[in-house]
């Protein structure tokens, strides 16, 4: 058998699961970009602190069930556990579209990240590849979540127009239940599953991992960021709504998008080929926390908001390539499978910190609040990182 690259069999699960999986994150991120001008003017009990808990609560259940689902699956099998996470996912959108209060969508927004797929998905990959494909197969679903984001954030605005966010929530429904298809008719179904460390949650050694002050310094780090990225979301669309309507807004997202990306390829290769990943890493969190202060100013002019959103997104795309890089590489091999559970899990859990935390500051303290919020996070990881523990001059492979 070749070794060299996949068979077609594993790029077959591969592309489904990475499918499947984005299928339902762009589901979760469509709703970012034009949620809180949603509400605001159509849904009852609205209050800016209601606003960030609707776009975040997803990330609590998520965080809580994550790990739980991985389990569930070893037990009784991971395409019937993905498929009762998509089934939840389903109804948390129909919940969501049909409510008329804040309250409603809450719910729906909670019972979406309730179906936490995460973990089933990956066990499902490793079932499906052999060791030496696996961390391709894993590379592939963790670029689709990358740009299910960024799809997300480009085409929701005019989604928003045609169909209102209402609309958008029936739609991603959809697409769940597409992905239960693709689940059943496209991905093959594994020999017989085994419990696979490099990909999936080992409960004896939760504990362990927990204790391992570096791996804490990265999920403090994804946590952070994803805080920070989640809160902006509760004031940046009131922003440019003041210079643009807001099925427009994608004038603003593509091109911000797209450059940023471009301006953070080279820092990867760098960091890559001359081992420079900790003090491109600070740099990046540097700039991360020097954009949420230049938010504050930069507010007042749309040309301000998109060279601001350019710096934010350069550092925030690099962090989200740095980050789980650095942690396949300095978690224990035995238990990569559980570091990566628990950074998962500290990215979900900031999601919700950061909607929540974010809309009570802007009910208190207006936009300003929000972005001074986003800087503190930001040096907070800046301290933690400047012990990460990492050989500065040593090639990465």
């Amino acid at each position: 058998m070749n070794q060299a690259g996949m068979t077609s069999a594993e790029r077959r699960a591969t592309v489904a699961l990475a499918g499947i999986f984005s299928l339902r994150m762009l589901g979760l991120f469509m709703i970012l970009p034009v949620f809180a001008l949603y509400a605001n003017q159509s849904l009852l009990g609205v209050t800016p602190t209601l606003v960030g808990v609707a776009i975040g609560a997803y990330g609590l259940t998520q965080a809580l069930l994550q790990i739980p689902f991985g389990m569930l699956s070893d037990r009784f099998g991971r395409k019937r556990i993905i498929a009762i996470g998509l089934l939840i996912f389903a109804m948390g959108s129909v919940v969501a579209a049909l409510s008329t209060s804040i309250w409603g969508v809450i719910f729906g927004r909670a019972l979406q990240g309730a179906g936490a797929i995460a973990g089933p998905v990956m066990a499902l990959a490793a079932d499906l590849t052999r060791e030496t494909q696996r961390t391709k197969a894993m590379a592939v679903i963790g670029m689709s979540i990358g740009m299910s984001f960024m799809v997300a954030i480009v085409v929701a605005p005019s989604i928003d127009h045609w169909i209102g966010v209402p609309g958008i929530f029936w739609l991603i429904g959809g697409l769940a239940l597409f992905g239960i298809a693709v689940l059943f008719f496209v991905v093959p179904s594994p020999a017989h599953s085994d419990l696979h460390q490099d990909a999936e949650a080992v409960p004896a050694q939760l504990a362990g991992v927990y204790r391992n002050a570096t791996l804490r310094r990265l999920d403090f780090g994804i946590l952070s960021l994803h805080a920070i990225i989640t809160a902006n979301w509760v004031v940046i669309p009131l922003v440019l709504s003041s210079y643009l309507d807001r099925q427009y807004h994608w004038w603003v997202y593509l091109p911000v998008l797209l450059f940023s990306v471009a301006a953070m390829v080279p820092f990867i290769l760098i960091a890559e080929k001359r081992g420079l990943i900790k003090p491109i890493l600070i740099g990046a969190v540097s700039l991360l926390g020097i954009a949420e202060c230049l938010f504050v100013p930069a507010h007042v002019s749309l040309w301000g908001m998109g060279i601001v959103l350019f710096l934010f997104f350069t550092a925030f795309n690099l962090l989200e390539a740095i980050l789980p890089s650095l942690m396949s590489k300095l978690a224990p091999p035995e238990a990569k499978g559980t570091a990566m559970s628990i950074y998962s899990t500290a990215q979900f859990l900031g999601a919700f910190i950061g909607g929540s935390l974010g809309g009570w500051m802007h009910a208190h303290f207006g936009l300003q609040g929000v972005f001074l919020m986003g800087t503190c996070f930001a040096v907070l990881w800046l301290l933690a990182i400047l012990g990460l523990e990492y050989p500065l001059g040593k090639k990465v492979s």
